[in-house]
């Protein structure tokens, strides 16, 4: 028996009746997209791997359909799988990753392009490779931005900037060294073109013109996502011209258009129907950061949890526990919206049991801040204050809540915001207690709060259309009264 042949019985052997047939489909369905057998070794195909639960069990099933087709035919296509980074992707992510791709024989076997890609760069996969102090610096500074202007609700703080990475991740991967041809998706047909004719309509109502972009494939979405960005970072940043081309989708080569292929129908995103290939078999771990409510290969929500917690303690005077648990409220119905296992949607409440475990919770949060985005607590603070937007109008609640000793200091600070003097001094406060620079701290200073109630800004229209969105029951600031309030987050 053939290296092959072992690996993929032992694949197949986890996988359902339906599942194994729809291995053989979607292998017919490559050979007539990549135009024959006879050329079907020259073709590359691709997966975006997060490094998730969900992506790792789609990596196995396409390396089934890889490995299915050099066995049928003795010739089968090269499979590119690029995994994008984040400073909110831990080691444990690519230490998943690296299991997953041992379990299936993929380090040393040529017919497979394994790539991590941060930002602009794109390096062969390794497990250590150490993440880019640029892409470090640019996700810390997104965050930041995109937080005070959303007083740190979830998805606009940390997802905005990141979903439009995503878009330029898979420009830049798709098109590496001469692109490929067919990517492979876990999306339906459907679920395609919605979000195409949402990404559309976002661009159009941003002053995008589409007309000839809907004709042009998958380059063309990415060209309406990269209009979307300019706008959208346009409002976040000003007209500072570096920070928008460090930000700017990349849309590839028009001369490579690739095909997407779904394995939508043929395929269970249940993890319970999958559990034993993709924890037995492919080594899966659910980490402690790195599985996070409903991710398996984010950090993040853990954050959004704690933004949630030191909202509610210093800009509502309430406690750390009732903003969590609002998050909690939340993150439990998300789960379950998403059909996670009972186990896990357990696993992840049950690490905010009690108040014992909210305050280690809350200290890991701290850390994974500091040590991801170079954020101290006071820089989480200063944001969910969102003190330095609308010329500063909730300045003098903030340092009254925060620093009493500089209560004093509130006109000379806003002097010093609206570029009207230079004090050394109060520049080097200003930047220690929010953690951005002075040019980010006056672009804020000239910027509104996202009202998310209208559509008036590219973060509210972002928001508006984003389906990651719950409602909470919380405490009404006027009345003292409950009230329900629509937070968004993972």
């Amino acid at each position: 028996m053939t290296r092959d042949q072992r690996l993929l019985d032992a694949v197949l052997a986890y996988l359902t009746d339906v599942e194994r047939a729809g291995v053989v489909a979607v292998g017919d369905t490559i050979v007539e997209r990549c135009g024959g057998v006879e050329r079907l070794a020259g073709r590359t195909v691709m997966v975006a791997y997060g490094g998730g639960k969900d992506s790792s069990y789609v990596v196995a099933f396409v390396r089934a359909v890889q490995l299915s087709l050099a066995l049928r035919h003795g010739r089968t296509f090269v499979l590119r799988v690029a995994n994008m980074r984040h400073a909110g992707v831990p080691h444990a992510v690519m230490e998943n990753i690296d299991r997953v791709y041992r379990a299936l024989d993929m380090l040393d076997d040529p017919r497979c392009q394994l790539l991590t890609v941060d930002h602009t760069q794109v390096r062969r996969f390794h497990v250590d490779l150490p993440l880019p102090e640029r892409l470090v610096e640019i996700n810390r500074v997104d965050v930041l931005m995109n937080g005070h202007r959303a007083q740190g609700d979830g998805r606009p703080t940390f997802c905005n900037s990141c979903n439009l990475a995503v878009a330029d991740f898979y420009g830049r991967a798709a098109w590496w060294e001469g692109g490929v041809d067919v990517v492979m998706t876990g999306d339906s047909r459907r679920e395609q073109m919605l979000y195409a004719a949402w990404i559309f309509r976002l661009a159009r109502d941003s002053g995008v013109d589409v007309g000839e972009l809907r004709a042009q494939g998958f380059q063309g979405v990415l060209r309406a996502l990269r209009g979307i960005g300019d706008v959208y970072f346009r409002e976040l940043f000003g007209p500072d011209a570096d920070a928008l081309a460090e930000r700017e989708v990349a849309i590839g080569d028009r001369t490579a258009q690739p095909e997407f292929v779904s394995i939508y129908d043929l395929v269970s995103y249940r993890v319970d129907d999958h559990w034993d290939l993709v924890v037995d078999f492919l080594g899966f771990r659910f980490d402690d950061l790195a599985f996070s409510f409903t991710e398996s290969d984010c950090a993040n929500p853990t954050l959004m949890a704690h933004l949630r917690g030191l909202r509610a303690e210093h800009v509502e005077s309430r406690t750390y526990e009732a903003g969590v648990g609002e998050y909690l409220e939340f993150a439990e119905s998300m789960m379950h919206k998403k059909e996670m296992p009972q186990r896990l949607v357990d696993l992840a409440l049950e690490r905010y049991g009690s108040p014992q475990r909210i305050r280690e919770r809350r200290r890991i949060a701290d850390r994974y801040a500091e040590t991801a985005f170079g954020l101290d607590e006071d820089a989480l603070v200063a944001m969910v204050f969102s003190p330095f937007t609308d010329q500063g109008r909730r300045l003098d609640a903030f340092l009254r809540a925060r620093h009493p000793e500089r209560v004093a200091d509130a006109t000379t600070l806003r002097q010093v915001l609206a570029g009207e003097r230079d004090d050394p001094e109060h520049v080097a406060w200003l930047e220690r207690v929010s953690g951005l620079g002075l040019d980010r701290l006056r672009t804020l200073y000239g910027s509104a709060l996202a009202d998310f109630a209208a559509d008036g800004s590219m973060l509210s229209r972002v928001r508006s259309g984003d389906p990651h969105k719950g409602r909470v029951t919380t405490v009404d600031p006027a009345t003292g009264g409950p009230v329900l309030e629509l937070i968004s987050g993972r």
